[in-house]
């Protein structure tokens, strides 16, 4: 299916992003918290989620009117273990229902004991034009530790296949900071898969976090320490730039003119519309999470009764907050007049803990534009706490009559 022809009038449309989020999993990793559901495939329980997808977005679209779509994201979960008959229907729906530009980023989150090249054919030929495969280490011994379900050779093989099925704009996922991995393995790691040579690159530090089977064991799991993790994380940084990938985000990286369209909504407090348990919306002025539950998801819909955990209007000072927490995280960064026009805050006491972060080394302003350095991403909690502290304090600016 070929994305259909839009009219001139789209340019004068919001721009929104879709994320449908798809929870079924081969396996629970060792470390996710993400809302999935792991185990053998349950067509029947698939097919009533798919049938509740569907009928979400013929409800909801209606409600963006005035909007151009210009990303679709689909996560998980694995979408791919999904397979490719059920992101294709999804997607004809969204592209039926909503007004989807003719460029727009199309892209599913892949392991790679779940794709082939018949499947990734169909996806391509169905509009996904971009993949994001979880590969996360090199190493076959780490990634049994870790609980995923694919070695790396299989990694190696999604990444020819996804290219053969057409795809020229592939992403991989990589960790560091893993049980027992040292400085040494990261760096053969890197290399290995800046080998592969995919447009974007993932490098996320292993966090342990409550509810997971690795926080049960974490004590015992060899893991590096925050010195060793902030190592590995500079060398990523360096390194990956001398391959061309240009660092935008704290752990994203890309070749130019491969920047991932649909996450730079979050970043950019950019509206973005979702659907399926646990997804959350930040769309019309409102943001809204639905129930982490998939029988309540589906009930919920088919019913048209309550699907959500949370909504709420966000007041003005928690979005200048946002823009701070947000837009720090990328090199893009902040701008003095943007935040004071968009908030009526004054910008002053942000520069000025800005300017003693500069001297450590952990900020620095280019071209008018306030960013942390790789130092400062490091160090991102602290700072942003301080930031958000001295914009507590501020008092708004009289608004001009």
């Amino acid at each position: 299916m070929l994305l259909k022809p839009k009219d001139n009038q789209n340019k004068k449309k919001k721009p929104l992003g879709i994320y449908v989020h798809v929870p079924f999993c081969r396996s629970k990793c060792e470390y996710c918290d993400f809302y999935s559901l792991g185990g053998a495939r349950n067509k029947e329980l698939m097919g009533r989620y798919l049938t509740a997808v569907l009928a979400h977005i013929r409800e909801a679209a209606p409600s963006a009117q005035g909007y151009e779509v210009d990303t679709v994201y689909f996560g998980g979960g694995t979408p791919s273990f999904f397979g490719a008959g059920g992101l294709s229907r999804i997607f004809s729906e969204i592209d039926r229902r909503f007004d989807v530009s003719r460029d727009a980023e199309v892209s599913f989150e892949a392991n790679p004991d779940s794709v082939s090249l018949p499947m990734l054919t169909r996806l391509n030929r169905a509009g996904f034009n971009r993949i994001s495969i979880g590969v996360q280490t090199d190493s076959d011994e780490q990634l049994k530790a870790l609980g995923r379900p694919h070695n790396y050779r299989q990694a190696q093989q999604a990444v020819m296949m996804a290219r053969r099925a057409g795809f020229d704009n592939i992403s991989v996922d990589l960790m560091y900071g893993l049980p027992n991995q040292s400085r040494e393995q990261w760096m053969q790691t890197l290399r290995n898969i800046i080998d592969l040579k995919t447009e974007h690159i993932s490098c996320y530090g292993l966090k342990v976090e409550p509810g997971t089977k690795l926080w049960e064991y974490k004590d015992c799991a060899n893991l590096p320490d925050d010195d060793a993790q902030a190592d590995m994380y500079f060398y990523a940084v360096e390194t990956l730039a001398e391959f061309g990938y240009h660092q935008y985000e704290i752990s994203n990286f890309a070749k130019d003119g491969y920047i991932c369209r649909h996450n730079l909504k979050y970043w950019m407090g950019d509206e973005y519309l979702s659907f399926g348990p646990c997804a959350a919306s930040d769309f019309a002025g409102k943001r809204f999470t639905i129930k982490p539950d998939l029988e309540s998801y589906i009930t919920g819909v088919m019913s048209k009764g309550i699907v959500l955990s949370e909504c709420e209007s966000v007041p003005l000072r928690e979005r200048a907050g946002e823009y701070l927490m947000l837009r720090l995280r990328t090199v893009d960064g902040v701008e003095a007049g943007e935040y004071t026009r968009s908030f009526l805050l004054p910008f002053e006491p942000i520069e000025k803990a800005l300017r003693v972060l500069e001297k450590n080394d952990l900020a620095v302003l280019e071209n008018g534009r306030w960013h942390l350095t790789p130092k400062g991403f490091m160090l991102s909690n602290p700072i942003l706490v301080k930031l958000l502290d001295e914009q507590q304090k501020s008092k708004p600016l009289a608004q001009k009559r």
